[in-house]
């Protein structure tokens, strides 16, 4: 039987909200999983908290208010905490990235929601 775990999009007023709402969505109220990028792909991977059998949806509803909230402007702020904590070595992808979102081009953060999960889980992911 495919469990569906249903994020509302009007909380998902940036990234920041983005982790409790999928914890929540997938582990119950205050749940966890994930709060970075590789973790999320992890636990849609079969980790914490998915269903054995992987069958399983992530139903977005009312995705067009995360698209807007994880839009350029959430993208800038985002990369500047990846850029002060990165590399040295990253810094110049990330310095180029982030005067991509500053001028409006480029994948926002909920471009790269989107694509983790759909390369973690292909299919699993409804966008409502």
């Amino acid at each position: 039987m495919t469990v569906t775990y249903v994020i509302d999009g009007a909380e998902v007023t940036g990234l920041d909200r983005f982790w409790p709402a999928i914890g929540a969505a997938v582990n119950g109220p205050g749940g966890y999983f994930g709060s970075n990028l590789d973790a999320l792909a992890d636990c849609l991977s079969g980790g914490y908290g998915t269903p054995d059998d992987g069958d399983f949806v992530i139903e977005w509803r009312r995705h067009d208010l995360s698209r807007r909230a994880l839009g350029h402007e959430e993208t800038v702020r985002t990369l500047q905490r990846r850029l002060e904590r990165a590399h040295p070595s990253n810094q110049p992808a990330l310095r180029e990235r982030l005067d991509a979102a500053r001028a409006g081009r480029g994948p926002t953060v909920f471009d790269e929601l989107v694509q983790v999960i759909e390369e973690a889980a292909p299919g699993v992911l409804r966008l409502d």
